[in-house]
């Protein structure tokens, strides 16, 4: 569902308006940097990529799939040792300077994930191209939904129309396209936006315990307030099973079962999945903290939810670094600056003084 005072980079929104918000992002980015470092520093991921990857047929592809085990880390300062349980599981991402002192987790975990992210063709060479030199990259299949095609880029025209008025038709259309072309492709089935950011690892690391031939949807759940209708915010994004997919590519062009235009996708594809008995999952930790975000990291970090939030929210909501897990999927209304920040905070810094075998 998107909320118009926190939408900053819509389709519907006007060229103009675009390029002035580009132009302010500078600020925003120095602004926001103080909240990762200090984000950063609490989770302490040191990761550096190795992905391989190719481009064909119009599809980001990944070509290896290799998923880290639990590991046990040193970690020694000031002539003290001590040991450091990670439960982090990566796919690809190998550290150049870190040793695991043992492996005791799970092996041959092989998730195959397709992300699909909704844009436009002006936030193409704005927004969304951001996501594909980012995040977009670790998805097994990256896609982008647009309303008219771009081979160059690439995205897929839709051939529908633009707006805020029209998000679900496009999503409904996008959905369609994957169960088409894609069903047997990936094990997952993931929709983001062109302002989300994603740790696709940590997506991972939760699907690891569930079938896909399950019919279920992961997200950061919502009711609303008026209908008390349960959903799955698509600020965040939200994944299917294979089973799900099958389920909504199969009925889901059927009028009386599912709204087929309008202005909340979200809702009204969770309403859909939910009358074909699809599950919402449960997405919060062990420790019932979140790992989808509808917001941007500082109003979870310092507590300034927008007080819609509280009345959406189906958890009660906390503040500061444990108010979220330690495997965090996604933020949403993430600026392009802020995805590269937050990119090399995860995947590039390293800490100094860490054991090294």
């Amino acid at each position: 569902m998107q909320f118009q005072k926190y939408g900053s980079q819509k389709c519907h929104y006007s060229t103009s308006n675009t390029i002035i918000h580009v132009l302010n992002l500078k600020v925003i980015g120095l602004i926001s940097l103080v909240c990762i470092v200090f984000c950063a520093i609490s989770y302490t991921m040191m990761y550096t990529t190795t992905i391989s990857r190719r481009l064909g047929g119009g599809v980001l592809v990944r070509k290896s799939k290799d998923f880290t085990t639990n590991n046990s880390w040193i970690f020694t300062e000031s002539n003290k040792t001590h040991n450091i349980k990670s439960h982090r599981n990566s796919v690809d991402i190998i550290s150049t300077t870190l040793k695991p002192e043992k492996a005791d987790g799970i092996h041959g975990v092989d998730i195959r994930i397709l992300c699909w992210i909704m844009t436009c063709p002006n936030n193409l060479h704005i927004f969304a191209i951001h996501v594909k030199n980012t995040w977009g990259k670790r998805c097994d299949i990256l896609l982008f939904m647009s309303s008219k095609p771009d081979k160059d880029f690439p995205a897929i025209g839709l051939r529908t129309q633009e707006g805020h008025n029209h998000l679900t038709d496009k999503s409904m259309q996008a959905w369609r396209h994957v169960f088409e072309h894609y069903r047997d492709k990936a094990d997952w089935f993931f929709k983001a936006d062109d302002d989300t950011y994603v740790i696709v690892e940590n997506l991972k690391y939760l699907l690891k315990d569930y079938n896909t031939s399950e019919p279920i949807f992961f997200g950061q759940h919502f009711v609303k307030p008026d209908t008390k209708q349960s959903f799955n915010t698509g600020g965040p994004g939200y994944v299917l099973s294979k089973e799900a997919l099958i389920k909504l590519g199969t009925r889901g062009n059927n009028i009386e079962e599912c709204k087929q235009d309008g202005e909340f996708e979200d809702v009204d594809v969770s309403k859909c999945l939910l009358k074909f008995g699809v599950k919402i999952g449960n997405t919060l930790d062990e420790q019932h903290r979140t790992r989808f975000h509808h917001l941007t990291i500082d109003k979870y970090l310092f507590g300034t939810y927008p007080s819609w939030y509280y009345e959406y929210n189906t958890k009660t909501l906390s503040k500061g670094p444990d108010s979220m897990s330690d495997y965090v999927i996604s933020f949403h209304y993430v600026k392009p600056e802020l995805m590269h920040i937050i990119d090399f905070f995860i995947y590039h810094l390293k800490l100094y003084n860490i054991h090294s075998s």
